[in-house]
């Protein structure tokens, strides 16, 4: 059973199997957020989808960042990734021709950044989440 479908842009639809969610900024006691934590924070959480999914190719949706009019430091200007952070795995009908849809599911982990801890559905999701190229990143499994 899914927790949701999401449409991509392409027309082409998959299933969301599984979804982790956490605070981006979630236990941050010092210094501010800038692109080192941020670029910390990301490949972290790339880390942690690629083993946590060994066997399921992992894309980043770059985040979108915002840059308030706040005095920076010694890190730089402050910049804001969204407050979520997701992993989701994702599988859909086979990428290729040649593989049989009974036999094969494609799969792909995705790592993005939200505004809010809603799951995505359908043609409500996030725009760069529906952009995601399915046949380029995804990879055909035999059940």
């Amino acid at each position: 059973m899914s927790l949701s479908s999401i449409t991509f842009a392409s027309g082409l639809s998959a299933d969301l199997s599984e979804l982790r969610m956490s605070s981006t900024y979630g236990g941050f006691l010092e210094g501010y957020p800038c692109r080192r934590i941020n670029d910390m924070k990301t490949r972290s959480l790339l880390l942690r989808a690629e083993q946590a999914f060994p066997q399921v190719p992992v894309h980043l949706v770059p985040p979108a960042l915002d840059y308030p009019d706040v005095e920076g430091g010694a890190f730089g200007p402050v910049e804001v990734l969204p407050p979520v952070m997701c992993t989701g795995l994702f599988s859909s009908a086979p990428v290729s021709p040649a593989h049989d849809p009974v036999l094969f599911r494609s799969a792909l982990v995705v790592v993005w950044f939200q505004h809010t801890p809603a799951v995505p559905a359908g043609d409500d999701a996030d725009p760069a989440l529906r952009d995601i190229q399915w046949a380029e990143l995804a990879r055909d499994d035999e059940l």
